[in-house]
């Protein structure tokens, strides 16, 4: 995996990695063109040090997340830790031995790469031209009823997450007790202001998104998603699969009625 995060960077990005300690040959740095800020850095470390069983290494992906929240959500999840020999705050290590699907840790670089981004006078960052991309976006029930919330209106205000920009796509998956992905959404707004703190949640922004399809409960379940796509975790927003985008893109279920 360590040869095709490379490639991938290098074909997404036009960033080739750099080496830049003699005494770890192996620990490649990529950076962005104009600003030659990191946003990864691939090595391999011993799995001892990691606070992992075996003596072996492994290769691994520091990448940076902005976001508090969403880092503590990744963090939960097998394969993704705070950053070893980083600030802690604010990266992450990432194993890239299997045990996190590839397809998410594209994405995480993707938020890594923003979140490194030069900033322009004012505060604004650069741009990076990219078009529109698929995301799986959990909501728990228990704190609020996105299901009555879509029966009310075909567009509602929701927590934006890093990365997700106007135009995308979020398939919302809903937790136990429906555990299925039951709505596709277009993003409409972000960067709405929002100011919102509890012991469950903090929101500093929010995006507007539409309903364009609902899915059957039994269609996108929980238990379906990681037999047939390999997603075993949905704590926080992930890129789809190509496989699950076809199957949700071609599938004949209900349309709002809102």
């Amino acid at each position: 995996m360590r040869k095709n995060i490379t490639d991938y960077i290098k074909a997404r990005y036009d960033v080739s990695p750099e080496y830049p300690w003699e005494k770890y040959d192996d620990n490649a740095v990529f950076r962005h063109l104009d600003n030659r800020k990191w946003f990864a850095l691939i090595m391999d470390v011993g799995r001892d040090k990691l606070g992992l069983e075996g003596e072996d290494t492994v290769s691994v992906i520091n990448l940076k997340i902005n976001d508090v929240i969403l880092r503590d959500m990744l963090i939960a999840q097998d394969g993704i830790m705070p950053a070893y020999h980083m600030n802690k705050l604010h990266w992450i290590t990432v194993l890239l031995d299997g045990t996190v699907p590839q397809d998410q840790v594209e994405g995480l670089i993707e938020v890594s790469y923003k979140a490194t981004e030069t900033v322009r006078r004012g505060g604004r960052k650069k741009n990076e031209a990219r078009g529109p991309k698929e995301w799986i976006i959990p909501a728990n029930p228990k704190f609020y009823d996105v299901i009555g919330a879509f029966e009310r209106s075909c567009e509602i205000d929701w927590k934006q997450g890093a990365g997700i920009r106007c135009g995308d796509t979020v398939y919302m998956y809903v937790a136990s007790p429906v555990s299925a992905i039951l709505y596709k959404c277009k993003v409409t707004e972000t960067d709405i202001p929002y100011d919102y703190s509890d012991k469950n949640l903090t929101i500093r922004s929010l995006m507007k998104i539409k309903l364009e399809k609902r899915y059957k409960e039994d269609e996108f379940t929980f238990a379906r998603l990681g037999e047939d796509f390999g997603i075993f975790a949905i704590r926080g927003p992930r890129g789809v699969p190509y496989s699950l985008s076809c199957e949700l893109n071609k599938t004949t279920s209900d349309m709002p009625s809102v």
